[in-house]
């Protein structure tokens, strides 16, 4: 089975939740449409929310199953913890049970409230508990970096509880370079990506909690291109005693997707980390998603290697019964 790390989903009922908590600033209006919250228009498409659907989305890309998580525009970690939570909880329910109705094909991240540490550690071992495969945050909570001493709850849970933690892009830094041309997107993701990368590594956070496996998206932002960068700068400038030599050497703690757009890209992305680090991953069914995922990682890696990436990798990981269908 083909499964995709890195797959979006947008539950029905946070079109319920939302209609009545004004305090988030959403309007709904139509069937499934949100205006006014940090995505600006959202059209919650039936493959966001449908378990049937999204198969379907998936098998039209050369996919069979998938590890979804909320899309990012749901996180809310500048909303006060009490509403962060009751967010959370209903984004959870929601993943579960569209979930539960292709258990054969869909498994689910949970989400957390990471403005407060604390609740989201007991949360993330309940959702365990409810089924969860693994956990999606974003790059920063707007106010912190992942590496704050203040989230240290959070990610000894996770080592705890053995469960990858999928870190997405988001509550990016403005910058007056991302004016215009969807920059803040296109470049601004993998910015996010590589500072929130290397600063789990360089604080010694990865050190701290040995068995905790993290996740990158989007290729990994840049860690995989610019890590001898990171490496030469430890030989030839100041760094508190005992900071990591070697960024390559937490390959491996780390992961990364394989949505580079672009083969060259993915085929040195592949040589730098390592098959065994590899993991499909698409933005389906976000508009920035690989439109022929499995095509393009079968031209640039070969059948064999493919199915290690999409199917072992994944299901070793997470923890899933995932086969290989059948030949005709």
């Amino acid at each position: 089975m083909k499964i995709d790390v890195h797959n979006h989903a947008a539950p029905e009922t946070l079109l319920e939740f939302f209609a009545s908590e004004p305090g988030f600033g959403i309007e709904i209006t139509g069937e499934r449409h949100m205006s006014g919250g940090a995505e600006g228009e959202y059209e919650v498409e039936p493959e966001f929310c449908d378990a049937d659907a999204k198969v379907a989305n998936l098998e039209a890309h050369g996919l069979d199953g998938a590890v979804v998580s909320v899309d990012p525009p749901f996180f809310y970690y500048e909303v006060d913890a009490g509403a962060g939570a009751a967010l959370a909880d209903v984004v959870n329910e929601g993943l579960r049970a569209m979930c539960a109705r292709r258990p054969d094909r869909l498994w689910w991240m949970a989400s957390v409230p990471l403005q407060d540490p604390p609740r989201a550690a007991e949360m993330l071992a309940g959702q365990k508990r409810a089924g969860c495969v693994g956990v999606e945050i974003g790059t920063s909570t707007g106010s912190s970096r992942l590496d704050d001493p203040a989230l240290e709850p959070f990610w000894a849970a996770a080592e705890e509880l053995s469960l990858p933690v999928m870190i997405h892009p988001a509550y990016q830094h403005p910058h007056p370079g991302y004016a215009g041309y969807h920059l803040q997107n296109v470049i601004g993701n993998m910015y996010e990506t590589t500072i929130a990368a290397e600063r789990l590594i360089m604080s010694g956070l990865l050190d701290r909690h040995p068995r905790v496996t993290i996740v990158i998206v989007h290729s990994g932002g840049y860690v995989a291109y610019q890590q001898g960068r990171l490496r030469h700068a430890r030989t030839v400038r100041s760094y508190p005693p005992g900071t990591p030599e070697d960024p390559r050497a937490y390959f491996g703690r780390i992961r990364f997707d394989c949505l580079t757009h672009d083969r060259k890209a993915l085929g040195f992305l592949i040589d730098q980390v390592g098959v065994e680090n590899m993991l499909m991953g698409t933005d389906l069914p976000c508009d920035m998603a690989t439109s022929e995922p499995w095509t393009e990682l079968v031209a640039v890696a070969g059948e064999d290697t493919a199915w290690t990436i999409a199917e072992s990798n994944a299901s070793l990981l997470y923890g899933l019964e995932a086969h290989a269908p059948t030949a005709a």
